[in-house]
């Protein structure tokens, strides 16, 4: 019997067909399952974009939703802080003195309140450096001592800062970069309706 006539070759030929197509199948599952794979992933990730984003907003909402009422209360925090800086605390009247008291409770409730809102106080101290993130220069004066050009000599206003977003910043008069020491008498006077919120004069040019 001739090869062509041995019914074993067809058979082998067969299997060798049914195997190329079973791992050509295989092979194109393994190909869909791995973009199916990639596509579930890619899905995953912008879903939790999604959910990130929609909370961050959240959160950003929850820490702002303050804001205009606190930039209401400000104001109200400027008086307080003048009241209690020249309060009248030597006064021997009892009066005076439970006056005096009951305004510096009311400002450390404030302070309080304030806080616990994600509120922070920016009055930086005579000598403190200068951030124009913070900080708004509404002045310069010659360097005094201790006081470093361009660093802050007086804090007219405080300002404020909510959850890292400066709210309004804190007015400033700053040294002059490059000018000497000069004694306190030569001085340009700031204004002095500034720290109770009136900026309106406070930005003076001393070198005309």
């Amino acid at each position: 019997m001739s090869e062509q006539e041995n019914p074993a070759n067809g058979h082998d030929e067969d299997l060798e067909t049914i195997e190329a197509a079973l791992d050509a199948d295989i092979e194109a599952l393994k190909a869909e399952n791995a973009a199916l794979k990639e596509q579930v992933l890619r899905y995953a990730a912008e879903a939790d974009n999604i959910r990130r984003r929609a909370e961050r907003e959240s959160n950003d909402a929850r820490a702002y939703a303050i804001q205009k009422f606190a930039r209401d209360l400000f104001a109200v925090a400027d008086h307080l802080s003048a009241a209690t800086t020249h309060a009248p605390r030597d006064s021997v009247e009892q009066a005076v003195k439970n006056f005096v008291i009951g305004v510096e409770m009311t400002e450390k409730e404030l302070m309080g309140a304030f806080e616990r809102n994600g509120l922070k106080k920016l009055a930086p101290e005579r000598g403190g450096k200068f951030d124009p993130h913070l900080h708004q220069a509404m002045m310069e004066q010659p360097a005094e001592d201790g006081v470093a050009p361009g660093a802050v000599i007086k804090t007219l206003q405080a300002g404020w800062e909510l959850q890292g977003r400066v709210v309004r910043p804190a007015m400033v008069v700053v040294a002059a970069k490059g000018a000497a020491a000069a004694p306190q008498a030569d001085t340009p006077a700031s204004n002095p309706y500034a720290a109770e919120g009136d900026a309106s004069g406070a930005s003076v040019d001393t070198k005309a």
